[in-house]
């Protein structure tokens, strides 16, 4: 006789079948033989109403109520439809990239008369290329330890994912990033070369790689909590200013190491941004993603389609000519994020707005030289009267 459990994949499998997807994402699902019917259904529909919000943001935005609707209900079963698997032991985990987009949409989704889209709404990157749901059965072998530790997925990029684990002889937990399946060479050396950089970065606000596996192209690293993004908008109506200031100078702090080490990190993001949090409350920024970054002495290059996901100077006219002005600009953005929860800019008159102007204005020519002179002006900042220390 069938367990419950087994009654509920079967009903749950039997549902997905019925709903059409598509080849584009079929193909991305071709190892699972087992739930990759259910997640094409789930990524195309997806992907339909992530495209449809980035068009409103663009044009009217207002996303219309029947399709505000069918959203609120693809997320509702997505929701359920995880929670049933992980009851039965198959642990799913979405894209991080796509459960921020359902989290940044979600509460300005309605139920009846259409929603509109925030004004400061970011379009969510749309994935057309990569399964959003995987199910993390990799598994990493300890020098020191006989047995197989199974690894949790963290994290997906354009070229590779990040897993996590508990190292059972330290009870500590690490992170794993590994190079995707099938990518070219040139990724691959550049994936490499992330490593060798930040294996020479030693800086408290770097996050710190242990071991490079050439058979398997993966190494080891710090675990880190939460993106810098992920981080801030969790605890946005809490957080004192003091705080905020405290999470903007590690920032930079680590930002100016890497600049007088030579090295320009080109790669600028709430998401390359991570936050380690400790069990007494006290939090770290650390810097990662080293991927694009540029050496002094190298000619690597970079291309359009390199950049997407980076927070880019409109002023940069090649990206061959990439400097410190570049990298300030992309900085100010991300300083107005972490002093105000806002990932557009706002205009205002207060001493913040004119750190972040300074940082991104129109001309390079008026921008901070410097990320050294930046923190000068950022360590003045004073808390208003009600913020208590944190």
């Amino acid at each position: 006789m069938a367990t419950p459990n087994e009654l509920m994949l079967t009903d749950l499998k039997a549902r997905y079948e019925e709903q059409p997807s598509s080849v584009t994402f079929d193909r991305l699902y071709t190892d699972d033989a087992e739930f990759g019917h259910m997640f094409s259904v789930l990524q195309k529909q997806l992907n339909e109403h992530f495209e449809s919000i980035n068009g409103r943001a663009r044009t009217t935005r207002h996303y219309w109520a029947d399709s505000s609707r069918e959203f609120l209900a693809l997320i509702d079963d997505i929701n359920k439809d995880l929670y049933s698997l992980k009851r039965a032991g198959i642990d799913v985990t979405l894209d991080p990239r796509y459960q921020d987009g359902i989290e940044r949409c979600q509460p300005w989704l309605s139920y009846s008369g259409g929603s509109a889209v925030p004004e400061d709404f970011v379009e969510v990157e749309i994935i057309k290329y990569e399964a959003v749901f995987t199910r993390p059965t990799e598994i990493v072998v300890l020098a020191s330890q006989p047995e197989r530790v199974k690894l949790k997925m963290v994290g997906s990029g354009s070229y590779a994912n990040v897993y996590s684990y508990v190292d059972p002889e330290y009870g500590i937990r690490f992170a794993v990033k590994r190079a995707k399946r099938g990518i070219s060479e040139r990724d691959l050396a550049r994936f490499r070369r992330e490593f060798e950089i930040m294996e020479r970065l030693s800086f408290p606000y770097i996050v710190e790689v242990y071991r490079y596996d050439e058979h398997r192209n993966e190494y080891r690293m710090e675990f880190c909590n939460d993106t810098l993004r992920a981080h801030i908008s969790k605890r946005n109506a809490a957080l004192k200013f003091s705080t905020r200031k405290r999470i903007a100078l590690q920032f930079l702090y680590g930002l100016n190491y890497i600049h007088s080490a030579g090295v320009l990190h080109r790669d600028i993001s709430l998401q390359n941004v991570l936050v380690k949090t400790y069990p007494s409350g006290a939090v770290i920024v650390k810097l990662s993603d080293f991927g694009l970054s540029k050496e002094a002495d190298s000619d690597f290059t970079l291309t359009q389609t390199e950049l997407k996901g980076t927070i880019r100077d409109p002023q940069l006219e090649s990206l061959k000519a990439y400097s410190t002005v570049n990298e300030i600009y992309s900085i100010g953005w991300v300083l107005h994020f972490i002093f105000t929860g806002r990932e557009s800019l706002s205009h205002g008159s207060d001493t913040v707005t004119g750190i972040v102007k300074r940082c991104t204005d129109q001309d390079p020519a008026g921008r901070y030289p410097t990320v050294l002179e930046l923190i000068a002006d950022v360590e003045t900042l004073e808390p208003g009267p009600t913020d208590a220390p944190a």
